[in-house]
């Protein structure tokens, strides 16, 4: 029985309105996928991109060395290719170009499989008055629940 894997993106929900999401697996080496399997990977400030191939890569996504790992250990920030159907590519490489929106990786898992998978987002930047506002609903929320807590007891 295998340790279950979810890193995720805390702030993606905050700074950005998310539009569409998928769930893309990545190319990774030995090393790396034996990392992410320790849980030693963040994706907090992580983005994706295009090549000029029309390939979608994920910049900024840091999996730690492997402990164990020798003079074959993988770079800790380095590039890594997004596997997506051709039509999603397509269809999220033209939002993009377009539209002005980004690509954003939500959380990072292992399936029932053992394979590492991704779950990312078509996402536009929020305002600030638009963080304001998740705050308040959020603290609203937050009250109500307490006044109902109060009530029931």
């Amino acid at each position: 029985m295998q340790k279950k894997v979810n890193i995720k993106n805390k702030r993606a929900r905050f700074d950005y309105e998310l539009l569409d999401t998928y769930t893309a697996g990545i190319v990774l080496s030995g090393t790396e996928i034996k990392s992410i399997r320790e849980s030693k990977a963040s994706i907090s400030e992580s983005f994706c991109e295009f090549n000029d191939l029309g390939e979608l890569f994920v910049i900024n996504m840091q999996v730690d060395e492997y402990s164990h790992g020798t003079h074959y250990n993988h770079k800790p920030k380095a590039e890594r290719k997004l596997l997506l159907n051709r039509g999603e590519l397509k269809k999220l490489e033209k939002e993009v170009k377009n539209s002005g929106l980004t690509i954003i990786p939500l959380n990072l898992f292992l399936n029932d499989r053992g394979l590492a998978k991704i779950n990312i987002a078509l996402a536009r930047g929020k305002k600030l008055y638009d963080k304001r506002e998740t705050i308040k609903d959020r603290d609203n929320k937050k009250n109500l629940d307490r006044i109902k807590k109060s009530f029931n007891n």
